[in-house]
């Protein structure tokens, strides 16, 4: 997928105006938020396994090359092979070179972040494999031609009129009178049209929710199972993961687990939990006959050295997603690559370049919802800080926006003439709203006030009531 990250903008026009995708915003908004809370209430130590999570997590990037090596070690004596790739390219070259080693013509794809990150796809595509999405919400985003908009519902933007209409469009082959108005009816005819395609399949890509030192093994959570059928069936398994997903051992993974469905789905576990290690074995009754473990870097090494090494502890829950009350307004198409909202606006500029992503840091109200509900209690306001000040410093924000900002610090470092004029503007304002209370308009801020209105001030100014109490609470 090209970013197009640089039109954040214009993404967000367009998301704003789309009634369908509005619609199932709404729902997202209450949704994720309303499925976490119930999860997590009926866990006490919730907040105990997210600081172990953490604990965990930060010791594995303080370790990452031991963890890594011993990985790929434990993979190796498991009779798989491992394949370390510094950016989508090499990775790609990678798995191209696997697949047509066994004479691919067809591959299945369980739901993979990464693989979205490299555009595997395309490029398998562009050499003549086709590659066929398993997960049903990325089968449908596929036959849209779209990048998903969440990383846990891929397809949450699609009304199931829409997901018929894509079925009719691509399954020809099937009456064009047949009945898809119920979603069972579109789950029944997806399946059917995917047995096929597991059956048939030369080579199966997955992605990894871990990767265990201990032993070797990948892993992957997902609610359908087609992630199992992908990594048995064809006599061929690639698994697709940035450095970061490795953990120590399998309890270690275990504590992960608790905390990530129940962060989203409100789940207690995912419905499959499945270890992949190494290929099948003699006396295995199914597998693959080869197991290969593309580690891709793609600036996490970098990242791991820089201000925004707290990133590499996200765990692609989804739950600062559900949570922003930017990314409920716009959607994830918006912000025009593969991650999207909270995690995304830190990630992205990372991994594309911040020239090509400027504008996402300020897709945010500093509210610090993501950081709270994280369960690994990423500081992702903080690290948007970060790449605000970077934009200022780059001069990519506009010239108004800087004369504005150093206007502001001009007075703020003046602490008599900053209350002074805070409390004149804030009488001012005062009197003005008065009689509506409210302001519909304010110059300089039609930004705001286009979509909201703005309270008028009421009573003294903070500093004011703080001095009155002579800085007592």
């Amino acid at each position: 997928m090209k970013p197009t990250s640089a039109n954040f903008y214009t993404n967000v026009d367009k998301a704003l105006v789309d009634k369908t995708l509005q619609k199932a915003l709404r729902k997202t908004a209450v949704g994720f938020p309303m499925l976490r809370a119930k999860a997590i209430d009926a866990l006490p130590e919730f907040d105990t396994l997210r600081d172990d999570a953490v604990t965990l997590k930060n010791d594995v990037l303080d370790n990452l090359d031991y963890y890594l090596e011993r990985f790929e070690t434990k993979a190796i004596e498991q009779g798989g092979q491992v394949h370390w790739c510094s950016d989508t390219q090499e990775a790609n070259e990678t798995v191209l070179k696997i697949c047509q080693a066994a004479n691919a013509k067809t591959v299945t794809k369980g739901k993979s972040m990464i693989g979205e990150e490299m555009g595997v796809n395309e490029y398998l595509e562009e050499h003549g494999i086709e590659p066929i999405e398993t997960d049903l919400g990325e089968y449908i985003i596929q036959l849209r031609n779209e990048p998903p908009s969440h990383i846990v519902g891929p397809a949450i933007h699609v009304p199931k009129e829409e997901v018929a209409e894509a079925f009719k469009e691509a399954h020809t082959e099937l009456d064009a009178e047949r009945s898809l108005e119920e979603p069972q009816e579109l789950l029944e005819e997806a399946r059917a049209i995917l047995r096929e395609k597991f059956i048939n399949a030369d080579v199966g890509i997955t992605g990894a929710n871990f990767l265990v030192a201990e032993t070797g093994s990948s892993a992957i959570v997902t609610n359908e199972g087609n992630g199992d059928l992908t990594q048995i069936l064809p006599r061929v398994h690639i698994v697709l993961a940035s450095i970061e997903k490795v953990v120590p051992t399998l309890e270690d993974a275990s504590t992960i687990l608790r905390v990530l469905a129940r962060s989203i789905t409100g789940q207690d576990l995912s419905v499959y939990t499945t270890f992949s290690t190494g290929p099948r074995r003699d006396d295995d009754i199914d597998g693959p006959e080869e197991f290969h473990v593309i580690l891709l870097d793609n600036g996490r090494s970098e990242m791991l050295g820089n201000e925004f090494r707290d990133m590499l502890r996200c765990i692609r829950c989804g739950s600062c997603l559900g949570h922003c009350p930017i990314y409920t307004t716009i959607g994830g198409h918006a912000y025009g690559w593969v991650y999207s909202g909270p995690m995304g606006k830190v990630l992205i500029p990372n991994l594309i370049g911040h020239e090509q992503s400027k504008h996402l840091p300020n897709a945010c109200t500093m509210c610090g919802k993501c950081e709270e509900v994280c369960p690994l209690r990423i500081p992702i306001p903080t690290m948007n800080r970060v790449w605000r000040g970077k934009e200022h410093e780059a001069k990519y924000s506009s010239r108004a926006s800087r004369i504005a900002l150093g206007f502001w610090a001009f007075m703020a470092k003046r602490p008599k003439l900053y209350h002074l004029l805070a409390g004149f503007k804030y009488s001012i304002l005062g009197k003005i709203g008065r009689k509506k209370g409210r302001f519909t308009s304010v110059p300089f801020a039609s930004a705001w006030t286009e979509g909201r209105d703005l309270p008028s001030p009421q009573g003294r100014t903070f500093q004011q009531q703080w001095s009155d109490r002579g800085g007592k609470r």
